[in-house]
C-alpha cells in the first residue's frame, strides 16, 4: 500500500468513525438520522428514526429551507437488512 493509499485509508476511517458518532448522537437525542446512499434516485435519501423505524424521502429545496416528502417506509427485515449492509448495527 502507498503512502497515498494509506492516508485515504485513515481519512475513510475517520470519515466512518464521526459519522458513525454523529448518527448515534441524534438517535440518542431521539433526533432522526439522514443518511444519502448512491442506491436512491438523485433527490431521495434514507431517513432513520430513533425508534428503529426507516423511511424513504424525497428532499425537496424551497428557497433557502430544505422539505421532505415521504416515499415509503421500510419493512423491518429491509431496515434490518440496511443496516447490515451499512454497517449500522
Amino acid at each position: 500500500m502507498t503512502a497515498l493509499e494509506t492516508e485515504i485509508a485513515l481519512q475513510d476511517k475517520r470519515v466512518s468513525e464521526v459519522t458513525r458518532a454523529l448518527r448515534q448522537r441524534n438517535l440518542n437525542n431521539n433526533l432522526p438520522f439522514l443518511i444519502l446512499s448512491e442506491n436512491l434516485p438523485e433527490g431521495q435519501a434514507y431517513r432513520e428514526f430513533p425508534d428503529g423505524h426507516i423511511e424513504i424521502q424525497e428532499i425537496i429545496e424551497d428557497g433557502a429551507d430544505l422539505k421532505s416528502k415521504l416515499i415509503r417506509n421500510l419493512t423491518k427485515a429491509e431496515a434490518v437488512d440496511f443496516r447490515v449492509k451499512n454497517g449500522l448495527f
